[in-house]
Formats: C-alpha cells, sequence, structure tokens
C-alpha cells in the first residue's frame, strides 16, 4: 500500500458523528438567525415580527440550556466525503450508525426512526442513518450530519417532467410544491431543488442544496436569476412565518443541477423548516 495513505479509526469516526448529531440538533446555524433578523425587519406585521422573534428566541434558548431546537429531531442523514488517500480501519457504516446512536442518547433527543415502513416498531436508538458517500482527491474524510424532520421531509415532491415542460415547468412544480405545504413545514422554509440526472439523482442534489449558506449565490448566473425570481414568487404567496401570513414564506431558495437525458427533466423539491439543521467536521 502506498506511503502516503492516511489510516483513520473507526473509532474517531464514531466520534465524530455523535458530537455533529448533538451540535445539529441544539444549535441553530448563524446564517439562518441573521435571516431570519432581517425578515423580521422587514415585515410589517406584527404577527409576522411576533412569530419569528419567538423563532429566534427558542433558538437562543436551546443552545443556551443544551436542547433540541425542535422536539423532532429527525432522521439522521449522512453526507461522507471519503479521501481516495485515506483507508479506514474497520466499517465505515457501523461505525457512523454507532455515532448516531451514541449522539442521540447522550443529547437525550427522541428516537423516530421504525425499523419496518409498514409494522412501525422503533428501533430505539435512532439508527439507521440514511448514508450518502462519495469520493475526493486526499487524504481527509468530511463528515455533514443534517438530521431531517419529517414535517418538513413530508412536503417534499419529486417529478419527472417532460423536457418540454422546460423552465416555466420546473418554477410552477416549486411554486405548487411550496403552496400546497402551507404552514406544515414550519415556514419561514428553505427549498433545495435538484433538477436533472435521474429520478434518486434529483432527490439526493434537492437533500444536498439544503447544506449552502443561505447568503450564498448560485455560481451560474443563470440558476441564480431562477432562485432569486423564484424566492420572490414564493414569498408574495403570503403564507408567512408559522403559517400566519407575511412577506417571509422562504428564506432562500437553493438549486442543484446535473446534466440529464434527452428525454427526461427529473426535478425534486426538498423543504427544510427554518431550524435547516446540519453540521461538518474535517477529519
Amino acid at each position: 500500500m502506498s506511503a502516503n495513505v492516511r489510516f483513520i479509526n473507526t473509532g474517531q469516526i464514531t466520534h465524530t458523528v455523535a458530537e455533529l448529531c448533538i451540535k445539529a440538533n441544539i444549535l441553530a446555524k448563524d446564517d439562518i438567525c441573521a435571516a431570519l433578523c432581517k425578515a423580521r425587519e422587514a415585515e410589517t406585521s406584527e404577527l409576522a415580527k411576533s412569530t419569528i422573534t419567538t423563532i429566534l428566541k427558542n433558538a437562543d434558548a436551546a443552545a443556551r440550556e443544551k436542547l433540541p431546537i425542535c422536539q423532532d429531531t429527525g432522521m439522521a442523514v449522512v453526507f461522507v466525503s471519503l479521501g481516495m488517500n485515506v483507508h479506514i480501519e474497520g466499517d465505515i457504516t457501523q461505525a457512523i450508525n454507532e455515532g448516531v446512536r451514541q449522539g442521540y442518547r447522550r443529547g437525550y433527543f427522541r428516537n423516530s426512526i421504525v425499523h419496518d415502513p409498514i409494522n412501525r416498531v422503533n428501533t430505539g436508538d435512532n439508527t439507521p442513518a440514511v448514508i450518502h458517500y462519495d469520493f475526493i482527491p486526499g487524504d481527509q474524510v468530511r463528515i455533514t450530519v443534517a438530521p431531517k424532520g419529517f414535517g418538513s421531509e413530508n412536503m417534499s415532491a419529486l417529478r419527472m417532467l417532460n423536457p418540454s415542460d422546460g423552465l416555466e415547468g420546473i418554477e410552477d412544480f416549486i411554486l405548487e410544491t411550496v403552496k400546497s405545504a402551507g404552514a406544515n413545514p414550519c415556514p419561514p422554509i428553505i427549498i433545495g431543488v435538484g433538477i436533472g440526472g435521474t429520478m434518486e439523482k434529483a432527490a439526493i442534489m434537492s437533500k444536498q442544496a439544503l447544506l449552502r449558506d443561505i447568503n450564498s449565490v448560485n455560481p451560474d448566473p443563470n440558476w441564480a436569476n431562477v432562485e432569486s425570481r423564484l424566492l420572490e414568487r414564493i414569498n408574495g404567496l403570503g403564507i408567512g412565518a408559522g403559517g400566519f401570513g407575511g412577506k417571509t414564506t422562504a428564506l432562500g431558495v437553493n438549486i442543484l443541477t446535473y446534466p440529464t437525458h434527452i428525454a427526461g427533466l427529473p426535478a425534486a423539491v426538498n423543504i427544510s423548516c427554518h431550524a435547516a439543521r446540519h453540521e461538518t467536521a474535517v477529519i
């Protein structure tokens, strides 16, 4: 084996994942809190202002008291980027699930995962996680834990559009999905969109899009314009914070794209509540 290979023990993976589970469920992201403050200043409705203030107070209390931001501490979604010069000593999937198990136990978080979709028997430790692997150059491992509550996950959607539907069809689909969701995903929301690839690729991209900083701009100017236009249209729906009306239904629209087949136009919308929980570490 090459001398430049770096060995990482699964114990380090487990410890890292456990810490990320706790941080993600307790600490609100700085970019989200700043966006909420900005949204509150823009509101003219006192009810909307009050609702956003309550959201911010909840985030502050969660951090101060080391309590979860939301009682639904979600299903652990884990994105792992493995350096090609890394050798994991042991079973990495098992190590990640052990990290989720430890993190949820130490944080006293709710166990929400059932072993079988129909029989509905709780696994008792919030495992297994949903894990996505990809490979990158180098000798590091990048791990992102994104706990996903199902108040928002249930409002997400996938549609296999026809190429002739074009951009107009995509935008109509996104608007339709948000409008149908209404207050259910605890707005203000963040909307992740995946366009292209295949059915599963579009769905995964829509979730990855939620990991973007809320202030970031799409590197493609054309898609940046689409994101801006969609955000304006969505906030024009008037659903507002908590579903009580106002100017802020969404804090951001993030789009990821991928090449696709000549006969297809897959599009997926993954909605996140205002908490938008995720934490990243590099080993």
